[in-house]
């Protein structure tokens, strides 16, 4: 059986009871809550002016208000939710799966007129398959220098999407071979308005080959796995083994959310740093241990920007040695991405990759002024209760919303229908 096939049986299959069903029911919320804290971020404002001004059937709701087609709706959601860079990483393929997979997930939901429980199922069905896919193509395909985020998520995202729409296994394998030819994404768009349009164009690929599969258009049955196919022109590793459990064992109970207003690979650093206590005008010196794959991703050494400083050790260490809250999304802003004394603390500190050190992981060393060298460590794989998340989420989901909108949120995630969810996720504070 090809892996087209296996993705496109496990995707017309049976979601799992257990606690993967409510860590994604956990990522909607989190998911929303960045989406709608996300909506007046500029590049939020261009995408669902441009999707107003074009038309088209309103089928889907827009994160901030209107309708547009679904595929414009997963497009511009998908970006907006990310816009934040707030938003649930999975380390096992270093991706985002819930930016991708939501946005087509809800939107064909509201064509289709499904119901909340039956978009948590597919939203699962195609994380979890864009996990599987990322795993599939391996760290050489993000070395790349491509965004698993957007390449295998657009896969999760037609799954999800071909999941609601009922298609049979032959149109889901159709469709896989049709966001094959369309699934794109880079990473030197890090730090711009680019890294979370392509969010938005995995969600709308997912959408369009579901869509266009469901007409009976045809493409490679072979389009991801194939010669020439979406793998081994990607840098792919094409290890077969990341379907291994496929239904059975499910990788999205393992999701990671983040709890810092920054990029995922920065959060075991921040940690670390603040549980040394120290303050910056005690700090000589400050070095930071981690895995070799971040450093040509969130390693900005002198970022001049806010979204900049979302990617850059250095400045995210200043912050927190200075006592800047890394949480608060506020707190990164151009001002303060070229705050004088932030700018002058991250003059100290230095970036060393350590091979030693799961993805997962950093350390940190620091010398003070007395000559006292101080270190520590932190592991984002750390167990945590699904209670103890939600009650974290609820936490971050109220600093970004505010408390009533937080917990009416909390609500819709668990309403009987569709309804409460998305018409919170169309109106503004």
């Amino acid at each position: 059986m090809s892996i087209e096939e296996r993705l496109a049986t496990f995707a017309r299959g049976p979601v799992a009871a257990s606690g993967a069903r409510e860590m994604m029911r956990l990522s909607l919320f989190d998911w929303s809550a960045c989406g709608m804290a996300g909506v007046d971020e500029p590049l939020a404002a261009i995408l669902r002016a441009k999707a107003l001004e074009e038309g088209g059937a309103a089928q889907a709701g827009l994160i901030g208000g209107g309708m547009a087609p679904m595929r414009a709706a997963a497009l511009v959601n998908g970006a907006v939710s990310h816009a934040l860079d707030y938003d649930d990483t999975h380390f096992a393929h270093i991706g985002h799966p819930s930016v991708a997979v939501i946005p087509a997930a809800l939107a064909v939901a509201e064509v289709h007129g499904a119901g909340l429980e039956e978009a948590i199922d597919a939203a699962l069905i195609g994380a979890e398959g864009s996990v599987r896919v990322g795993l599939w193509l391996g760290r050489d395909h993000y070395q790349e220098g491509f965004h698993q985020t957007a390449t295998a998520g657009a896969f999760g995202a037609a799954l999800a999407a071909g999941r609601i729409m009922g298609l049979t296994t032959g149109a889901l394998v159709q469709a896989l071979g049709l966001a094959a030819t369309r699934a794109s994404g880079l990473k030197s768009q890090f730090g711009t308005m680019g890294k979370p349009y392509n969010a938005g164009i995995a969600a709308e690929t997912g959408i369009e080959a579901a869509d266009l599969a469901a007409r009976g258009f045809t493409s490679s049955a072979l389009g991801m796995s194939g010669p020439q196919g979406f793998g081994p022109t990607h840098a792919g590793a094409g290890d077969e083994e990341a379907f291994e459990g496929l239904g059975a064992i499910w990788r999205m109970e393992s999701v990671s959310h983040k709890f810092h207003a920054c990029c995922h690979g920065l959060h075991a650093t921040i940690e670390a740093l603040r549980a040394l206590g120290l303050r910056a005008d005690e700090v000589r010196a400050v070095t930071i241990g981690t895995h070799p794959r971040w450093l040509s991703v969130c390693n900005k050494p002198e970022p001049e920007t806010g979204l900049g400083a979302k990617f850059s050790y250095r400045h995210v260490a200043a912050m927190v040695l200075a006592g800047v809250d890394t949480s608060a999304i506020v707190n990164f802003s151009d001002e303060m991405a070229r705050r004088p004394d932030l700018v002058a603390l991250r003059e100290l500190v230095t970036v060393e990759g350590d091979a030693r050190l799961s993805e997962m992981e950093a350390r940190v060393a620091v010398t003070v002024t007395s000559g006292a060298a101080h270190s520590g460590s932190f592991d984002l794989d750390a167990p945590m209760s699904l209670d103890d998340r939600g009650d974290k989420l609820r936490l971050k989901a109220a600093g970004l919303l505010g408390g009533p909108r937080a917990a009416a949120l909390w609500e819709a995630v668990r309403a009987p229908d569709l309804a409460p969810l998305t018409k919170l996720l169309q109106t503004r504070s």
